[in-house]
């Protein structure tokens, strides 16, 4: 069975399962080391790993998945060397006038999740063009942890919640997991049903903390760059064959 074969295999069997995750989640690491086993600069790892990104969205699309987030920049990656940063600004805002064209194509809706507001302004002008052509699309929502981090998120969260008491809004007495949720930079997305983290590293660095409390996470050693369609559809397989029972047991 050759490369094709196989991933028409392991799409079928998403289709067939009928229990296909809504909302997968991505970790993708593993750029530079991919970049340094092979001698080469870290930016020639991220320009590596935006081919992957190409490939996990156009199989994303086609077995139906609804959302996807990848953890695009976070607000630790700031403190990388000035030209990395500078070019992986440059490299984002590149790849979105490059892809956009394809996304409307593949009917795909393009949102952000971060402190947007600390990206450069020419880069992200280029994002919310981008945004704005494709928010009507109705297909896979494909959605970029921009200048995000978890704790960022829930201090931010908390700061609005804060002021709407002081302004009589909110009853603190009303508070519970679903009102706050609703104050999160995630509030029109569902939880993650799936996370993958590339690259063998076993922790969340700092993403979707709150959101993926119960999530199913899965560790693949492969370095994100080397990342296939194949290894993208295994990882879903290997999700639908999980019993998910949120803290409870399934009936014998």
């Amino acid at each position: 069975m050759n490369m094709d074969e196989k991933l028409k295999a392991e799409i079928d069997k998403i289709k067939k399962s009928g229990n296909c995750p809504t909302h997968v989640a991505i970790i993708m690491d593993g750029n530079g080391r991919w970049a340094g086993k092979r001698g080469k600069p870290r930016t020639e790892g991220h320009y590596a790993g935006v081919k992957t990104v190409r490939r996990v969205v156009e199989v994303a699309s086609e077995i139906g998945l609804k959302y996807l987030t990848l953890y695009t920049f976070s607000v630790e990656n700031w403190s990388r060397p000035k030209d990395e940063v500078a070019s992986l600004m440059e490299l984002l805002a590149k790849t979105t006038l490059e892809e956009v064209s394809d996304l409307m194509k593949n009917n795909v809706r393009l949102i952000t999740t971060g402190r947007i507001e600390g990206i450069p302004l020419i880069r992200r002008q280029v994002l919310k063009s981008a945004i704005k052509r494709t928010a009507k699309n109705s297909g896979l929502t494909l959605n970029l942890a921009l200048n995000y981090g978890g704790r960022e998120e829930i201090i931010d969260a908390i700061r609005t919640i804060g002021s709407e008491i002081q302004a009589g809004k909110i009853d603190p007495n009303q508070i519970d997991d679903k009102l706050f949720a609703q104050y999160l930079y995630t509030a029109d997305l569902p939880d993650p049903d799936f996370l993958i983290r590339t690259s063998g590293e076993n922790r969340l660095s700092n993403f979707l903390i709150w959101q993926t409390s119960y999530t199913e996470i899965y560790i693949t050693d492969t370095l994100w760059p080397d990342f296939d369609q194949l290894d993208f559809t295994k990882a879903i397989n290997n999700y639908i064959k999980r019993d998910r029972r949120f803290g409870g047991v399934t009936a014998e």
